[in-house]
């Protein structure tokens, strides 16, 4: 594997990492009635409960 070939694909990775964290950004921005229409599986936990709680950060489980 060329660096050439490396470098592509972390680009690749992080265009498409990019790309997801904007479109949950634009959903969760949304009312979440419509959250609930469109099907988004978080919708009726974003609004009761934190999205990140103590050690979320250091990968607890």
């Amino acid at each position: 594997m060329s660096i050439l070939s490396s470098i592509g694909r972390l680009a690749t990775e992080f265009s498409a990492a990019r790309a997801r964290y904007q479109t949950e950004r634009a959903i969760h921005a949304l009312p979440i009635e419509l959250q609930k229409d469109i099907g988004w599986p978080e919708a009726a936990d974003a609004r009761t409960s934190s999205r990140f709680g103590v050690g979320s950060w250091a990968g607890a489980k």
